[in-house]
């Protein structure tokens, strides 16, 4: 099987795409003796394509279930997509505008008509990106939160809730979104601290008589719709002013002056408006004190008919108004800069209206109460275990969770009502009639907020509320892999409706990755014009560099600054391996056959780079068990492009020549072993790096022998006790110093990099000096040298360039091989050099205060240095000597 020169990553990716879902290779539940591992996938919406947060999420899922699989685990990543009520519903709305028409006017029915055939596009375009991103899912199990059977398991959790009491309906105020035309929760509310201005407003006493009272206020627009001014029970300045009527300013109303310890009377002036439909605070106000609830501002967030005569007016554009109108009539007592919390909708940036309406409400203190219970009882762990703390103060500070949404995509709310008897129930299946009368039935006309439907994920995928095998096989998940901007979102949700439903957690574990930002580490928008495409960077890099980068990058809690052109480096990575496993395959020929091997057969290179696999699989091992992918990807990523492709491969290149073995006899010679051990180190490479860059390594691993079909599907490597090599490592790095040592000399001395040059060494030990005399044709290769020779001694004449590394001094004979006076001149630089660094490491340490209060470490540091700069102005004077010049840099 040829190789092809260059690594076309375009080549190859769709066609292992569509080889391994075809085969059914990610298929789970096959084999029902290995233990089972699970993971959900955080469901993409459906309104378009896929991000680079997408991207980095679900690589990190897709190494873990490749590794995991590779490991004997029956493996389920379940797949799927998510409605996203209001961002799939404002995407069609969108495009049903250019048609010339709205939703309103073609209907309800016509409309979520549409919306299906949406997502019968772009759900499937979803998917595509995601197998073309590699992912290992079980396809055959692919769930959309709107299909079926996840339809009905909303309908069974919705009724059980509301027979408990933990559903209820009510009016409330809500955080309204004026744009998408629907109550939002709180967590879909994101507060921005903003500019704005605190307006002081005289409100007069309705009896004409002490002038009244000045209030502060951010919103006079909403002035309009107060029912009251407050004031705390304990302030002296206002407790005569309580029972008072005042005459509200721009209407014909009176309002009292009423006592209540919801105000700060450090705030403004300590008399505050009480408009208890335009204010959550001001509602829970008004209905202790039993307050009128006039709603100024409508859905549209337009003025109402109770504005008078701001009546139509934009809530904006009514604000001036009313400013301009206080003003005219003297009752503007002043206005100042003021920054405060506005709250905007996360879905469209509108800013939110706070609005009083009837809608429903999840009661979630009971479930958030067992939440937290179960997490700190161990029972679902958060990695990093920092974001812990974060999810029990969510959970503290939770309030009930408005679950009604204004829109026509989503699951509809399963209450009816009856008009005839105001009987209102709740149904699993669609009723026929009134139970009480027998009278007609309407039902409600909202949908539920995504995230209900989306809360129920990790078991209504497995088939609940039916008893299915996937629900007793595969519940509860071992792991989920997020970000911390949905915790709340989804991760609480999903606790608190797993304990309530399946009587357990839905996940063991929860890894916690952080946001991808562009390289400044700016939030990624399209406003900003600094987004990734995932589609252009997988063209231009192949999706297994970008799977690396994203592998890289995901240190455990942290942003991840993208620079895309970081891709690049792990291109080259991908060619070197490519190029590596290309020489290999020349060298061995396609039909390679390995041969067994005893310890003897191995020489010291084979030894270390063994003993060096088994030591980076151990490392990865446990680096993928901490989720420390980005350990992992930098350990495999030195390991190949280092120690196996610049050292092994270099150092083995003479051995593979064929040699043979003489007839009738078992072919152990060098070119066989060396042959054997070059083929099992690849092989354990490909294995180590599959779950990261499958691609390529499915590619590469099917050019040489194996056993088994895919790699996918193949065992992952198990470190050895019996590969340990210590003795091996040590004895091959002190060579890769010596090397690295001769390299520098050959350099800095200037010699031609053609010119064979010849080594002497001399060893401070037998032991070092036997390892360099029995590995001297090993160094004189990858150094150029027609021999490396251990001396005892070097003559006193020699003329040479000189360098020293652990226990060995090195010299080149330099005589034919350079201009000696330019020799000399460079080192008589250095010596300067030195020179100048002893005589300051000298003045330290003949400071008599620095002695006295620098920690013993710091000072023998100092001493270390100083003997370090003493040993190389010996070297160099001698050099120097040597050469003919002086011996002294002064």
């Amino acid at each position: 099987m040829t190789m092809e020169k260059e690594y076309r990553p375009e080549a190859i990716e769709e066609r292992w795409s569509r080889e391994w879902v075809e085969r059914g290779l990610f298929r789970a539940g096959t084999e029902r003796a290995k233990p089972p591992f699970c993971m959900m996938i955080p469901p993409p919406n459906v309104t378009g394509n896929l991000h680079m947060g997408h991207v980095l999420v679900y690589t990190l899922h897709d190494v873990v279930a490749r590794w995991r699989r590779m490991q004997g685990w029956d493996v389920l990543w379940l797949p799927g997509t998510d409605h996203a009520g209001i961002a799939t519903q404002a995407v069609v709305e969108r495009e049903i505008l250019k048609e010339g028409t709205d939703r309103q006017a073609i209907g309800r029915a016509a409309f979520v008509e549409r919306v299906w055939a949406w997502k019968a596009v772009y759900g499937s375009r979803i998917t595509e990106q995601l197998k073309r991103l590699g992912s290992s899912c079980d396809w055959s199990r692919e769930r959309f939160t709107m299909d079926d059977g996840l339809s009905r398991a909303v309908r069974v959790v919705f009724v059980r809730l509301f027979r408990e009491g933990l559903i209820y309906r009510d009016r409330y105020i809500v955080n309204w979104c004026p744009r998408c035309q629907t109550a939002i929760s709180d967590l879909e509310t994101i507060h921005e601290q903003k500019k704005g201005k605190l307006y002081t407003v005289r409100y007069p006493f309705a009896d004409g008589k002490g002038g009244g009272l000045d209030v502060a206020t951010t919103r006079p627009e909403t002035m309009l719709g107060d029912t009251a001014v407050a004031v705390h029970p304990d302030d002296e300045r206002y407790r005569s002013a309580v029972g008072r009527q005042l005459a509200l300013p721009l209407t014909s109303r009176s309002i009292p002056v009423v006592a209540d310890s919801f105000v700060d009377p450090s705030f403004g002036t300590g008399a505050v408006k009480v408009t208890p439909a335009h204010d959550p605070n001001d509602f829970a106000a008004g209905r202790r004190l039993g307050l009128a609830e006039i709603v100024v501002i409508d859905t549209a967030g337009r003025m109402t008919a109770e504005a008078g005569e701001f009546a139509g007016l934009d809530r904006f554009q009514a604000r001036k108004r009313v400013v301009s109108r206080l003003e005219d009539l003297g009752l503007l007592i002043g206005v100042k800069e003021h920054e405060h919390a506005i709250g905007h909708c996360q879905r469209c940036g509108t800013v939110v209206e706070p609005l009083a309406s009837t809608q429903w409400f999840v009661r979630v203190g009971p479930m958030a109460a067992a939440a937290a219970e179960a997490v700190a009882a161990g029972r679902t762990e958060f990695v990093p275990a920092s974001w812990t703390k974060v999810y029990f103060e969510w959970m503290k500070n939770i309030h009930d969770w408005c679950i009604s949404r204004q829109l026509w995509w989503g699951h509809r709310i399963p209450a009816w009502y009856c008009d005839a008897c105001g009987t209102v129930e709740v149904f699993e299946n669609d009723p026929s009639a009134c139970g009480r009368c027998g009278g007609a039935l309407r039902q409600d006309e909202d949908v539920l907020d995504t995230w209900f439907s989306s809360g129920l994920w990790p078991f209504t995928t497995l088939g609940w509320p039916e008893t299915t095998d996937d629900l007793a096989r595969y519940y509860p998940t071992t792991l989920l892999i997020t970000g911390f901007d949905i915790i709340f979102f989804w991760v609480a949700r999903m606790m608190m409706f797993g304990l309530k439903f399946m009587d357990d957690v839905p996940f063991r574990q929860v890894y916690i990755h952080g946001l991808v930002r562009d390289a400044e580490g700016q939030k990624m928008s399209k406003s900003k014009g600094n987004t990734v495409d995932p589609d252009d960077v997988q063209r231009r890099y192949g999706t297994d560099a970008v799977r690396l980068t994203m592998t890289m990058l995901a240190a455990p809690g942290n942003d991840i600054p993208l620079a895309p052109e970081r891709m690049e480096g792990y291109r080259a990575f991908a060619n070197k391996l490519w190029n590596a496993c290309r020489f290999v395959m020349m060298k061995v020929g396609e039909n390679a056959t390995t041969v067994p091997y005893t310890e003897e057969d191995l020489s010291l290179v084979d030894r270390w780079i063994l003993a060096r696999t088994n030591a980076v699989i151990g490392e990865v091992d446990r680096a993928l068990e901490q989720h420390r992918f980005d350990r992992a990807a930098d350990v495999l990523y030195h390991f190949v492009w280092h120690d196996f492709c610049d050292w092994y491969i270099e150092v083995v290149k003479p051995d593979l020549a064929p040699q043979g073995a003489p007839a009738g006899q078992p072919e152990r010679g060098r070119e066989a072993v060396a042959r054997t051990v070059l083929l099992e180190v690849l092989d354990s490479i490909l294995r180590l790096l599959h779950p990261i860059m499958p691609f390529l390594t499915e590619e590469l691993w099917q050019k040489f022998p194996h056993t088994g079909e895919y790699l996918a599907t193949s065992h992952w490597p198990k470190a050895r006790d019996e590969r340990k090599d210590a003795r091996a490592e040590r004895d091959m790095e002190m060579l890769q110093e010596l090397v690295g040592k001769i390299r520098n000399v050959r350099v800095e001395a200037g010699i031609d990099p053609s010119r064979r040059i010849e080594v002497l060494v001399h060893a401070e030990s037998p032991r070092n000096g036997k390892l360099v005399t029995d590995q001297a044709a090993l160094v004189a290769g990858l150094v150029r040298a027609e021999r490396v020779v251990v001396v005892d001694a070097f003559a006193p004449d020699l003329v040479s360039a000189r360098g020293v590394v652990r226990g060995l001094e090195v010299a080149v004979p330099l005589v034919g091989m350079l201009d000696f006076d330019a020799e000399r001149a460079r080192l008589i630089k250095d010596l300067g050099k030195i020179d100048a660094e002893l005589d300051a490491r000298n003045r330290k340490l003949a400071n008599e205060s620095f002695l006295e209060r620098a920690p013993a470490e710091v000072v023998d540091k100092e001493r270390a240095i100083q003997k370090e700069f003493l040993e190389k102005k010996r070297r160099i004077e001698s050099t120097l000597s040597s050469l003919g010049g002086k011996e002294t840099g002064a």
